[in-house]
């Protein structure tokens, strides 16, 4: 019940997160503009190098390092004090080499640039990672979402006009500060102090750049497209884009959750030899993801067209035709997010986790390169949606003589099935119906029904697991 309980919590989160821009992201696009945006994207785009650089793989390292030693108070606050003093280190460099960079080579956007410096800031501050080693999810949950309402009031209440992009910029930053800088006073009484001479930060370098490999590697993919998109195209377009990618991520987050969740919980079970929980967690897992992904990717597909407009504006009448190209990473990511963040890094496969990011970040570059030139930001949207792909087939190929693939997708048919069934509906309802709030939710609980009723008909395996947990309940 822990899991799941931290699971909720997670994605009760997800959902705020949701629901954060389903306030925001109306106004801001237009105050903005999709000018604007794009320069916010632009430039956040480049600080997430550099603070990945900082954090070099210690969200990770650290999260599977504390669920390692769980158990132990003094071991873990050993590795507590060394990984963070090693974090400060990295985050202050790459804070210096940030600013040299941009007074070297940026005078257009140097302001935005300097603004953004501070998720970097954020990054030298964060100990999420310690919490989530302990799966205990509540606290930081609590945090961010306390730090999240603030943060869409002050958006609200200063972001007036194009000319406030800094202020917006701003305001994302210091939340993110403010944000981690929460969470240390719920270190006292689940850590001691452990002498200096034990730390040995540098000990945890290593296994951490190990990590740092996927983590940037996987950015690479995620960020280059709108870095080669506001090259290659037009401020106008990476606008047009970034909301497009921001919707369809958002409705993933609620499904990629789980990841978060159970990769402190398997590397636990892994430390103490249960391989047999680990392979039944691995096909759980995967068919909750497959089960949520499904509706979710064919929801978005049938309502993107009049949904983009409706609440981006009326600028944004392309971004509807983006987020339907890109649903079906939904799914492609929900799967290599169980293999990859539930099962091969918690087991300490790390390379071939890292071998099946950079295959992504590889097709990513190079489909980009030939599909942004040709077609824009749709060219950009297919990218992303092949590189997923190709992350989630090479992950599929490394696992091939540990776990029963067939097993893994015994039962996709029936979700398949049941979802496409709920397209049609949906989308025959989004073609006869205006789009308003009350429309919208007409909508999803129908599309929800369908959907719901084609997996009792059809005897979907998710429908036995509900019927497990609420008997054990």
């Amino acid at each position: 019940m822990k899991v799941i309980k931290n699971y909720l919590y997670n994605a009760g989160y997800q959902i705020l997160l949701m629901l954060a821009p389903l306030i925001t992201t109306p106004y801001v696009s237009r105050v903005l503009g999709a000018h604007g945006s794009g320069i916010n994207s632009y430039t956040n785009s480049w600080v997430t190098f550099f603070y990945l650089i900082g954090q070099l793989g210690i969200t990770l390292y650290g999260n599977r390092e504390v669920a390692y030693h769980r158990d132990d108070k003094h071991e873990r606050s050993r590795i507590f004090w060394g990984i963070e003093f090693m974090q400060l280190i990295t985050s202050t460099m790459a804070f210096f080499a940030f600013l040299l960079a941009i007074f070297l080579f940026s005078t257009t956007f140097r302001k935005y640039f300097l603004l953004q410096s501070l998720w970097i800031v954020a990054t030298g501050l964060d100990v999420s990672w310690y919490f989530m080693g302990m799966e205990d999810f509540k606290k930081t949950v609590t945090r961010n979402t306390i730090v999240k309402l603030i943060s869409i009031g002050l958006i609200f209440a200063l972001v007036k006009e194009p000319g406030d992009l800094w202020k917006y910029i701003l305001l994302l930053g210091l939340a993110q500060v403010g944000g981690n800088l929460t969470l240390w006073p719920y270190l006292k009484g689940s850590i001691e102090w452990v002498a200096i001479k034990e730390w040995h930060p540098f000990r945890h370098l290593y296994p951490s750049l190990l990590l740092f490999i996927p983590t940037i590697t996987t950015q690479v993919y995620l960020v280059v497209n709108r870095l080669m998109l506001g090259h290659m195209a037009t401020q106008d377009a990476l606008g047009q884009f970034d909301y497009g990618d921001k919707i369809v991520k958002l409705v993933l987050s609620v499904v990629t959750a789980t990841g978060t969740v159970m990769l402190p919980h398997v590397a636990n079970k892994f430390a103490n030899g249960d391989v047999k929980e680990v392979r039944k967690s691995l096909y759980n897992s995967f068919d909750f993801v497959t089960s949520m992904s499904v509706p979710m990717m064919f929801g978005l597909m049938a309502i993107s067209a009049k949904f983009a407009p409706w609440f981006l504006g009326n600028e944004y009448l392309q971004t509807g035709h983006l987020i339907f190209l890109e649903a079906p990473i939904i799914l492609f990511i929900a799967w290599s997010n169980v293999i990859g963040m539930q099962y091969l890094m918690p087991i300490n496969r790390v390379h071939e986790y890292t071998m099946s990011v950079t295959v992504g970040a590889v097709v990513n570059i190079v489909t980009n390169l030939f599909l942004i030139e040709a077609n824009g930001a749709e060219g950009a949207s297919l990218a992303t949606v092949i590189s997923e792909f190709a992350v989630t087939a090479v992950q599929l190929y490394c696992i091939r003589t540990t776990i029963k693939r067939r097993k893994l997708f015994a039962a996709f048919w029936r979700y398949l099935l049941s979802g496409f069934l709920m397209y049609l509906v949906v989308l025959r309802l989004n073609q006869m119906m205006t789009m308003n709030i009350v429309n919208l939710i007409i909508q999803v609980i129908i599309g929800a029904v369908i959907y719901i009723a084609c997996l009792f008909i059809l005897r979907a395996p998710i429908i036995k697991q509900a019927k497990k947990l609420l008997a054990n309940r």
